[in-house]
């Protein structure tokens, strides 16, 4: 079976008619029914019914067609990759992460990976809704949090403790909780949907707090904020508030309890070999972040 027959498949299928996917290869029209033909001999079946009017897949072709897109894709991931091994990374890399994280910490460390690779063209894509790497086409998902995608390897870049906090003026306000008990009764700035998210280890197992929500919200950076205006207390992880704890805007909040910490992950799919671009992105990631990352030190 040879790689140009799929090609001319695919193209025929994706394009409407022989003469489109001619123009879409660079071939002659003849080539490309020549290439059909000898597809169609090669594994016994007629994949294709054709007209003068119109072009139709059969059902073996409908049943082939996934399949030899997977070919052509695995060939030419397999050829990236033979030519990344032979010299500098090239080519597209496509990742997404959430708005917040991206905008405080993966900017910066990617402005380190292009400049190692400059001929890599990367494409950046935050956004705080849950992506889905395998059906949203990514080569590479940063994911703040356990991935349970099953269709999805996970790689471990950093992790990151995760502190109560809360304005001066607010805790000068309502009082500074000591325990569980007095925290339950704060007004709290939540991740939305994420109802169990206040956990806190206690004799070995988990204890959560549900606070009064004042507000929910899926983005770190208001969180963080509506905490610095004095609208509640808030669970975030160091990488959020270090700097704002540092300029005295924000205060920790110690109810003698460890809360659960956070970890960072880069996933891809499953079906595909990790190319050496995501690969490289991964360990220059781990390197810029620090072990322990730099915004716990």
């Amino acid at each position: 079976m040879k790689l140009q027959g799929l090609a001319a498949f695919v193209a025929a299928v994706e394009e409407g008619s022989v003469s489109a996917a001619a123009r879409r290869l660079g071939y002659a029209k003849s080539v490309v029914s020549e290439r059909l033909v000898d597809l169609e001999q090669t594994l016994g079946t007629r994949l294709l019914q054709r007209t003068t009017r119109r072009m139709s897949l059969t059902l073996d072709g409908e049943s082939f067609l996934p399949r030899a897109r997977r070919i052509l894709q695995e060939a030419a991931e397999a050829a990236t990759e033979l030519a990344e091994r032979r010299s500098s990374l090239t080519g597209p890399l496509r990742i997404s992460a959430p708005v917040s994280f991206g905008v405080l910490h993966l900017g910066p460390a990617l402005y380190a990976f292009l400049a190692q690779h400059p001929g890599i063209d990367l494409s950046l894509e935050l956004d705080d809704r849950f992506v889905d790497a395998a059906a949203d086409g990514f080569d590479a998902v940063l994911r703040h949090g356990p991935v349970a995608d099953s269709r999805l390897v996970a790689k471990r870049l950093a992790t990151s403790r995760r502190v109560l906090v809360a304005s001066p003026d607010y805790l000068e306000r309502r009082g500074t909780p000591t325990s569980l008990d007095e925290l339950g009764r704060h007004q709290g700035i939540l991740y939305i949907n994420r109802e169990t998210d206040w956990r806190f280890a206690r004799d070995g197992s988990w204890v959560v707090v549900h606070p009064r929500a004042g507000l929910r919200v899926n983005n770190g950076i208001v969180m963080r904020d509506a905490a610095i205006a004095g609208l509640g207390v808030t669970l975030l992880p160091t990488f959020f508030v270090r700097d704002a704890l540092e300029r005295g805007v924000l205060m920790q909040v110690d109810i003698g309890l460890e809360a659960e910490g956070a970890e960072l992950f880069l996933a891809y799919t499953r079906d595909r070999t990790v190319s050496m671009k995501v690969a490289a992105l991964i360990e220059s990631l781990r390197q810029s972040f620090g072990e322990p990352p730099y915004w716990d030190l």
